[in-house]
């Protein structure tokens, strides 16, 4: 088969996937203690892959497909602290590719066991040594690193073709507040903020637009670097909430589409991932928690400016891949974490 001709199949196969997948559910939140603010989810964990990531490794694929960066039966190798590399895995399968997935050390075995599922492999290294490890490992193997870090914020048409900001907005059109006065997204590898925030200014330029918050976890980065501007900055100690927390400032984070970032304790994130699995009656993953805490704060602020409005934010995947950490009691106990006094907290305020 010609390099041509697979690349043509390879793009093929993937539309194909795409167009058998159904849009994400907004799902409206009971949240009595905001009479005047209505809650949102859009539940991206219903994707194949389980994740928010699932829309990212689609793109990356095409991304890289379209650029010529990717053969017929080379190595895929992508620095991931799993659920990114699980979506990179499910795509590799349908091209017959090889999959690597570069994670840190204490990666979920849950997340791991998804990977391996979907033919991919892990190499576990330092958290500070992703990127790198990654980068070598492609060169060795005269493979393609796919590097989610650098091109998350370009790989998504950010002026719609149905990209997760488009589809809020379709979603939300005859809602009670359509027009969310903040969607709340967790940092990453930046790429999810920079596609909405670039919407947010590009659809509604003749108008106040909805604002973008972005919450970011302890031992992360892109906090101080939004307050101080400083690319330089790294973190030694890795982030505790899988999948968000970086240690370094990654080049597909766009700080200048951002209103507001807020800083998030894990104590508050898993609390709040605790606090709304019960009010889903499923589990949430942590950076749901760190998205749900920021959508509190913000909701509290509007509620004591007498303001009325709509918050969104996302479920970026489900909580099943963590039994054995943030809804382990022992784990909690552990790593000494007050999520049982916290959960009580917020129920006493927001039933």
């Amino acid at each position: 088969m010609s390099q041509n001709h697979w690349l043509a199949n390879a793009i093929r196969i993937i539309e194909a996937d795409y167009n058998r997948s159904a849009d994400t559910h907004l799902i409206k939140l009971d949240m009595p203690a905001f009479s005047d603010i209505d809650i949102y989810l859009k539940d991206e964990s219903t994707h194949p892959t389980g994740s928010l990531k699932h829309r990212l490794a689609r793109s990356l694929f095409l991304y890289a497909l379209c650029n010529g960066w990717i053969k017929e039966g080379m190595p895929i190798i992508e620095a991931s602290s799993g659920s990114t590399a699980i979506s990179e895995a499910y795509f590799a399968r349908l091209l017959g590719l090889p999959f690597i997935a570069v994670v840190p050390v204490g990666t979920a075995p849950k997340k791991m066991e998804q990977i391996s599922f979907y033919g991919g492999r892990c190499h576990q290294v330092a958290a500070t040594d992703l990127c790198q490890a990654a980068a070598d490992m492609a060169k060795e193997m005269n493979g393609h690193f796919m590097d989610q870090f650098t091109y998350a914020e370009r790989a998504t048409d950010w002026r719609g073709n149905n990209n997760i900001a488009e589809s809020i907005f379709s979603q939300m059109s005859v809602e009670r507040f359509p027009k969310p006065s903040w969607i709340v997204v967790s940092a990453g590898t930046g790429g999810t903020s920079a596609t909405i925030g670039r919407y947010l200014r590009h659809q509604q330029w003749w108008q106040q637009p909805s604002q973008l918050c972005v919450v970011d976890p302890e031992n992360s980065v892109f906090y101080d670097y939004y307050q101080s501007g400083n690319a330089s900055l790294t973190i030694k100690q890795g982030s505790r909430i899988e999948g968000i927390g970086r240690p370094r400032v990654e080049p597909s984070f766009e700080a200048a589409v951002i209103d507001k970032m807020l800083k998030v304790e894990d104590n508050e994130s898993l609390a709040a991932a605790h606090f709304l699995s019960a009010k889903l009656g499923r589990l949430v993953g942590g950076s749901t928690g760190t998205n749900f805490a920021g959508v509190l704060a913000l909701a509290k602020e509007m509620q004591q400016r007498g303001e009325q409005g709509s918050i969104v934010t996302l479920i970026c995947d489900g909580g099943e891949r963590y039994q054995e950490s943030y809804f382990n009691h022992d784990w909690l106990l552990e790593k000494g974490y007050e999520v049982p006094e916290r959960v009580a907290a917020m129920q006493s305020l927001y039933g």
